[in-house]
C-alpha cells in the first residue's frame, strides 16, 4: 500500500512545503514530533481565542494592538489550515479550492487593504 507523503506542520526557511514520506513507518520519531508540534499550534491558537476576545472586547485597545492580535490570528489560522490539510490528505480527503497552500505567503496576507479599528464598531 502506497502512502502519501505527510505535509509537517513547518516549512523550509525559504517558506517551501516539508514532506515525510511515511511508506512503513507512519510511527517515526519525525512523524510524531510533527504530531507534537501539530497539537502545540492547535492548542496556542485555542488559547489566543481568550486573548483575542479580551482585547476586541477592550473599547480602548489602540491600532497596534489590535493589529498585533490579527497578526497572531493570521498565523494561528494558517498553522490549523496546514494541520487541516496535512491530516485530510492522510485521510484520503481532495483538495477542495484547487490550489497549493504554499502559494500564499506573508506578503500576500500583509497587501490587503486596512481598515482603521473603527470600522468594526
Amino acid at each position: 500500500m502506497s502512502s502519501v507523503p505527510r505535509l509537517l506542520p513547518w516549512t523550509t526557511e525559504d517558506g517551501k512545503a516539508c514532506l515525510l514520506s511515511t511508506e512503513g513507518d507512519e510511527h517515526s520519531y519525525v512523524s510524531r514530533l510533527a504530531d507534537q508540534v501539530e497539537a502545540v499550534q492547535l492548542k496556542m491558537g485555542t488559547e489566543l481565542l481568550g486573548h483575542v476576545t479580551a482585547v476586541l472586547d477592550d473599547r480602548k485597545a489602540s491600532p497596534a494592538e489590535l493589529r498585533f492580535v490579527v497578526s497572531r490570528l493570521s498565523e494561528a489560522l494558517r498553522d490549523s489550515l496546514r494541520v487541516a490539510a496535512s491530516r485530510g490528505a492522510r485521510l484520503g480527503m481532495p483538495d477542495t479550492d484547487g490550489s497549493d497552500e504554499d502559494d500564499q505567503s506573508a506578503s500576500d496576507v500583509e497587501a490587503f487593504p486596512e481598515l482603521p479599528a473603527e470600522a468594526f464598531g
